[in-house]
């Protein structure tokens, strides 16, 4: 059985915090690890550090680690941790250059390690009987920045739809969905209109979308499977030749093997390098990275990676090898994993 798939209202995400350890310990000491970020990461962190700590119990081991987990997005999460307030923190993209900056003049050094694929399924209303499909191209004049004001109705997307307004619904902007949704349609990072209804609560995009049949929003696949009742995913055509036409749902299956393209995407942690010589967070993350810890992201909507990438992040990170496999280009799309990890993709192919 799946476990509950939980998110939270923007203004709860800075404040959220999840403790996760067993109660009535009276040990004199606790060990915490402090993990935040991303609330699209949030639900496998939850499951890890709940699993993590059963399996301590049941070994026998005395209950002295508590795991608490905060919710404040991918960017607040980087924040903090490249203020050196946190062991680990959960992105739903890659760092950016930026944010590499700060924690370099903070001294933090960090390993970055993928743990799930996910998707970005895009949805409209159960009764809207005339979308079939959208194309990379009709998404792009949909959400670019010239389109604010200016693209309002259906037809202006596709002539045969009708002519009727057009409202728009999507991750907020300081989240790692939106960094990537935009990079993959617009094709720069954070750069779309502006007067689109945004939250980081998914539960305001699907009550936005299931109550109007004129609109369209996005969101991650792991909320959608949750709401598939409620909204209806819209097969994304990337209009490559090789694909063949017509258009790619979202599952478990084509996210995972990539054909869900543009918006299939590679989630992550970040581990402080400092942090993981302490035993209770790389015992976590050793965890995390096993045959146990493998299963878990399907379990909570996610779609675990091929054992070889496991396999590969594990050998990161125990090596303690530091830095970022995207070499600092923020969100990119259509890459290879297990290439990135052997450092045999082409340099052209990482910019």
């Amino acid at each position: 059985m799946k476990r509950a798939h939980r998110r939270y209202a923007a203004g709860a995400l800075a404040a959220l915090t999840v403790l996760l350890a067993a109660s009535g310990c009276r040990c004199p000491e606790r060990r915490t690890v402090t993990i935040d970020g991303s609330s699209t990461v949030y639900p496998i962190q939850e499951a890890v550090a709940e699993e993590f700590l059963q399996a301590r119990r049941e070994a026998g081991l005395e209950n002295d680690v508590r795991i608490t987990i905060g919710v404040s997005g991918t960017g607040g999460g980087f924040q903090k941790f490249c203020s050196g307030e946190l062991d680990i923190t959960g992105a739903s993209r890659p760092i950016r250059p930026i944010e590499i900056e700060r924690c370099a003049a903070a001294g933090v050094e960090f390993i970055e390690i993928p743990v799930a694929y996910d998707g970005i399924a895009v949805v409209v209303h159960p009764g809207n009987d005339f979308v079939d499909r959208f194309t990379v191209d009709e998404l792009r004049r949909m959400w670019e920045p010239e389109a604010q004001a200016t693209i309002t109705r259906w037809n202006q997307i596709r002539p045969t739809w009708p002519d009727q307004p057009l409202r728009l619904y999507g991750a907020g902007v300081d989240s790692g969905t939106y960094d990537y949704f935009t990079a993959a349609i617009v094709g720069r990072e954070h750069a779309s209109r502006g007067d689109f209804t945004s939250s980081e609560d998914d539960n305001v995009l699907v009550q936005g979308v299931a109550g109007d049949r004129l609109s369209v929003g996005f969101f991650g696949y792991a909320y959608y499977e949750e709401n598939a009742a409620r909204v209806r995913a819209v097969p994304i055509d990337d209009e490559d030749p090789a694909t063949g036409p017509g258009g790619i749902m979202p599952t478990p299956e084509t996210i995972g093997d990539g054909t869900y393209q543009p918006l299939s995407r590679p989630i992550f942690i970040y581990v402080r390098t400092e942090a993981a010589a302490r035993s209770e967070v790389n015992d976590l993350i050793e965890f995390y990275l096993s045959p146990a810890g493998r299963l878990l992201p399907r379990e909570v909507g996610y779609i675990s990676l091929p054992d070889d990438v496991y396999d590969l992040a594990l050998e990161r990170f125990r090596a303690r090898t530091p830095g970022s496999i995207f070499a600092g280009g923020g969100s990119q799309v259509g890459v290879s994993l297990e290439q990135l990890l052997r450092g045999t993709t082409p340099p052209s192919e990482v910019p």
